[in-house]
């Protein structure tokens, strides 16, 4: 709804365009409930974890070697003097809450790679974390989102459609058992396509962590079912504010009355149908400019979510156009994950959302040697060579 609003220019006044933006650490601001488990009980399971040769046993010798990376880090009291450290954040506390203990140790290995390997630009057989994109359509046009430039969104430039089932299953088959990190979200709102339902049953007891991202604008009651049948273990809703006003200036066409019903109603038909489903909901809002305040979030969606949060704006709706800027540090993305747009295009990452950075598609090619492949370690070595800045859009984009 209000159309009018696309109009409106908001000014990103708290946010330096020019700073980076650090991927790792994209969280400002986070609001949790209390959790059953205290950190103490977390701590004592995970160091009967980690000395269990049952779960040991069952993992890829390809990862055995961060076991005693995370003994160091998680039990040492004396922590030896190391560059990166790998520690247990608030939204990692309550994913461990929600893990059957047989997956604590497979959890804790696959959540090292995620944090640090991009920080210490290690790679190995597959990608930490896979997003798939179930469609690049969207129906909102978020005024810090490249679904508000028109040389993306509009349907005549060739990047709009949904992803097939017979795609997302091969993609699917290719990554279970290997990548326990997935997402279902990318440049589109997920929800808008066609099979997602389908796609949401065959993931069922698949990955460790499943998440989805939706602006909740076309939930309803069979797609709340269809979430809480299947194996996502976190849903997030956007919203970036507590006002009507605002969050329809930020999320253009979106309607905030809609929004809160559609929320109340996933978590109606949870507390009524599915009391025991193991899944973490959250609101999650884009900081981009001081009328935003958490406290009022906090007030507004905390009866409704398990969390709230705010992350930080990353400026993305055309970095093609964008100044050169002259960061140099690696692109940690590269080594964190790969994504997979809904017609098979592997790309590196989404800042790139037309593609340039592409490393083929995977009706050609499986994840392994997508994510193992010449493209991605030439693009690898030319960040950790400090010639970011030879690569487009590379030279333009902020992350980190």
């Amino acid at each position: 709804m209000n159309n009018k609003n696309s109009s409106i220019k908001i000014q990103k006044d708290s946010i330096k365009i020019n700073h980076s933006y650090d991927k790792n650490n994209s969280f400002l601001k986070f609001n949790k409930k209390q959790v059953s488990n205290d950190q103490k009980k977390i701590k004592l399971l995970i160091q009967k974890a980690l000395a269990d040769k049952s779960l040991i046993s069952k993992i890829d010798q390809e990862h055995i070697h961060i076991i005693q990376a995370l003994k160091e880090d998680l039990l040492d009291s004396q922590k030896k003097n190391k560059e990166f450290n790998f520690n247990i954040s608030p939204n990692v506390e309550k994913e461990i809450e929600l893990l059957e203990y047989k997956d604590l140790l497979r959890f804790l290995i696959h959540r090292y790679r995620y944090e640090i390997y991009p920080q210490t630009l290690e790679r190995d057989s597959y990608p930490p974390y896979l997003q798939i994109e179930p469609t690049s359509f969207c129906n909102f046009r978020c005024v810090f989102c490249f679904q508000s430039n028109p040389s993306f969104s509009g349907r005549k430039n060739g990047f709009m459609g949904h992803m097939t089932f017979e795609t997302f299953r091969e993609i699917v088959d290719q990554a279970e058992n290997k990548i326990e990190f997935i997402s279902l979200a990318s440049r589109g709102e997920p929800l808008i396509c066609h099979d997602i339902e389908k796609m949401l049953a065959y993931t069922r007891n698949k990955f460790l962590n499943l998440k989805i991202n939706t602006n909740a604008s076309v939930l309803t009651e069979s797609k709340i079912h269809s979430i809480l049948q299947s194996g996502v273990k976190t849903l997030v809703f956007s919203a970036d504010a507590a006002d009507e006003k605002l969050y329809e200036k930020l999320r253009v066409n979106g309607n905030f009355e809609k929004t809160i019903k559609n929320i109340a109603l996933f978590k109606e038909i949870r507390e009524k149908h599915y009391p025991k489903k193991k899944i973490i909901t959250r609101v999650s809002g884009v900081k981009v400019n001081e009328s935003q305040n958490f406290e009022d979030m906090k007030n507004l969606w905390d009866e409704l979510v398990d969390q709230v949060a705010f992350v930080d704006y990353c400026p993305w709706e055309d970095v093609y156009s964008s100044k050169k800027n002259k960061f140099q540090k690696p692109c940690t993305e590269l080594w964190r994950r790969m994504y997979v747009w809904w017609d098979g295009v592997a790309n590196p990452c989404e800042v790139d959302f037309k593609s340039s950075l592409t490393v083929g598609k995977i009706d050609k090619n499986d994840i392994h040697s997508l994510w193992t492949s010449n493209a991605y370690e030439d693009l690898r070595n030319k960040h950790k060579t400090k010639l970011r800045l030879d690569l487009d859009p590379c030279n333009k984009c902020v992350v980190v």
